[in-house]
């Protein structure tokens, strides 16, 4: 595997790390910034607003840019806009430089997945496709503790420094690493055209059903663990490691089993996830049930996901660099959609295992939808074979 696809990975931990680290600054945000606890919250749906639309936007706007130019502006304007959060003392300004680094973090996503596939052979690109998204997993691991750490120890700012620090290694990576490649670009309708193929807009949703069953639950674990399981909250720092290090197993192992086998993988992969959490759903008393199966949810979550995103860039590979921003968009629409859903089932009175059982039934929708999809494709394919009887 290149260097640089392992750089990528490096930047996304960074951005991951972000992303995620607010649900443990948000009260210290609050008391500092004079705002309340719901008001800090929004920043949270800022970043995953402004990764929806800034995936295909921004790649829109770069899809011509050199891919190292590409990547270097949008993880500069990431740092800079850290940086600019660490030291305002305006919730206003905090809240703008969330969509900004939002929107900087989806453009980086999309040109990286296109970089990290252009840089290796067709036979090893959902390995490197899982080595970019492995950024993610580490983030929950040890990026996401560490910056709740660096929270309560030093202040939220420390935190927002401490991303723009990871990140400028990256940066000096990148620029040495990563070739100034001109990707080859068609028309932006010719492009939008290509990924309105019916075949990859089902493909993209199985994406985001698929992401909004792990998030749903990832979200709401720790009530989960403490209201239902039993376990003590010293426990929960605990149980999002070990889904960190099922997701990291997982990404290892799957990668290497998408470029062999994609279809047995993504099969098997998501039969397992709807009966694991069902299965979880129904054990949540049993404290060593859940310990196992959120390690075994996490490695198959994070095995089988990019495979899907690997179909998504082979589905859209005459617009390689607008196909990875979709799936990043995909992948974020999951993120926001699983955790509301979720959240609307606490609400109403469901308790704390509901979640999971919309984790459950979330994975069963993505299922429908891609045997949907097999069935519909192999009858049109075989619609020409049976005019020409």
């Amino acid at each position: 595997m290149p260097f640089a696809v392992y750089v990528l990975g490096l930047a996304v931990f960074a951005q991951g790390t972000s992303e995620f680290m607010l649900s443990g600054l948000v009260p210290g945000i609050a008391a500092d910034l004079g705002v309340s606890i719901p008001a800090a919250g929004l920043l949270t749906s800022a970043f995953a607003i402004g990764m929806v639309i800034g995936a295909p936007s921004m790649t829109l706007l770069a899809r011509r840019w050199p891919r190292r130019r590409a990547l270097l502006a949008f993880l500069t304007a990431f740092v800079a806009v850290h940086v600019a959060g660490a030291l305002t003392t305006s919730y206003a300004v905090l809240l703008a430089t969330r969509v900004a680094a939002a929107l900087a973090n989806a453009g980086f996503w999309a040109v990286a997945l296109a970089a990290a596939t252009a840089l290796v052979p067709p036979a090893a690109r959902a390995r490197a496709t899982s080595v970019v998204v492995g950024g993610v997993t580490v983030a929950c691991v040890a990026g996401v503790p560490a910056g709740a750490v660096l929270g309560g120890a030093w202040g939220w700012r420390a935190a927002f420094w401490a991303v723009a620090l990871v990140s400028l290694p990256a940066l000096v990576a990148i620029a040495r690493a990563v070739p100034e490649e001109r990707p080859s670009v068609g028309g932006a309708r010719s492009e939008l055209r290509a990924l309105a193929d019916g075949r990859l807009l089902l493909t993209l949703s199985v994406n985001a059903l698929f992401q909004g069953a792990t998030f749903c639950t990832f979200t709401y674990l720790a009530p989960l663990a403490t209201h239902v399981t039993g376990l003590g909250s010293a426990w929960v720092p605990a149980l999002l490691a070990l889904f960190g290090a099922g997701s990291f197993a997982g990404v290892a192992v799957g990668g290497r089993l998408a470029d062999a086998h994609p279809a047995a993988l993504i099969a098997a992969g998501m039969t397992s996830l709807a009966a694991g959490w069902a299965v979880l759903a129904l054990t949540a008393g049993n404290p060593a049930a859940v310990v196992v199966l959120v390690f075994v949810q996490g490695m198959l979550a994070f095995g089988t996901g990019p495979a899907l995103i690997s179909r998504v860039l082979d589905q859209g590979s005459a617009a390689p660099t607008l196909a990875g921003g979709f799936a990043t968009a995909a992948f974020n629409v999951g993120g926001t959609l699983g955790p509301w859903l979720g959240g609307t089932a606490i609400g109403a009175g469901l308790g704390y295992r509901s979640p999971v059982w919309v984790s459950a039934l979330l994975m069963a929708g993505a299922i429908a939808v891609l045997a949907g999809q097999v069935c519909f494709w192999r009858v049109r394919l075989a619609e020409p074979v049976n005019a020409g009887r």
